[in-house]
């Protein structure tokens, strides 16, 4: 994780700890069956590491792929005031090349539905972060191949790990800030499979929204 990233949840865990039992008198916090609806801006920072095979076996050569900026929503269901599932729901759009050569392999998107298990620290508080941890499924569409024939893509599963923080302004409407890392691999080919990689993407997420609680 970025040292930026890691200070602000270093930070975020202890004014926690000291805001806890100062929380507004007759707020209610996070509760058990509680629903949170967040809009987030999103960034996706691709860890990318993918060494490209010919019919003579390693090339030499490796891809590059493009960070992308996008709106995303998710939805999380408290099973307690501690405990917590979400959801998220957005897509991405990556430019896809040869880094050594500058060829163009064209774009891709990204359908990345992720689930996490979250435990929320200072549910009561106005101030609560949380950390997370689940299951990713990623569907790449809408491929454009660029330079070559064509490029093709495999669906996969992943994990990912998350931490964030929710600021409550009132009683329903919040602030949000989050980080995901999603480690997540996909099977290339390229003219028919003439060239292949095995891609291992691994995203950042970095989100910052607004959210509400029904």
């Amino acid at each position: 994780m970025p040292r930026n990233w890691r200070s602000v949840l270093v930070a975020s865990a202890a004014l926690a700890a000291v805001s806890a039992p100062a929380a507004a008198e007759g707020f209610k916090g996070k509760q058990a069956g509680d629903l949170l609806l967040r809009a987030r801006g999103l960034t996706a920072v691709v860890d990318a590491d993918a060494d490209i095979r010919g019919a003579a076996g390693d090339t030499g050569l490796d891809a590059k792929v493009s960070n992308s900026t996008v709106p995303e929503l998710d939805l999380t269901y408290f099973v307690t005031g501690n405990l917590a599932v979400e959801a998220i729901a957005g897509t991405t759009r990556h430019d896809v090349g040869v880094r050594q050569l500058g060829a163009d392999l064209g774009s891709v998107r990204l359908l990345p539905p992720t689930v996490t298990l979250q435990y929320h620290f200072a549910p009561e508080s106005r101030f609560s972060p949380y950390v997370g941890a689940g299951l990713n499924w990623t569907l790449f569409y809408g491929a454009k191949p660029g330079q070559f024939a064509d490029v093709k893509y495999e669906n996969s599963f992943g994990v990912a790990a998350q931490a964030g923080f929710d600021y409550f302004v009132t009683d329903n409407w919040l602030v949000n800030v989050d980080v995901k890392k999603i480690w997540l691999d996909t099977d290339v080919k390229v003219n028919g499979g003439t060239l292949r990689a095995d891609a291992n993407l691994n995203p950042w997420l970095f989100g910052v929204g607004l959210g509400y609680k029904f």
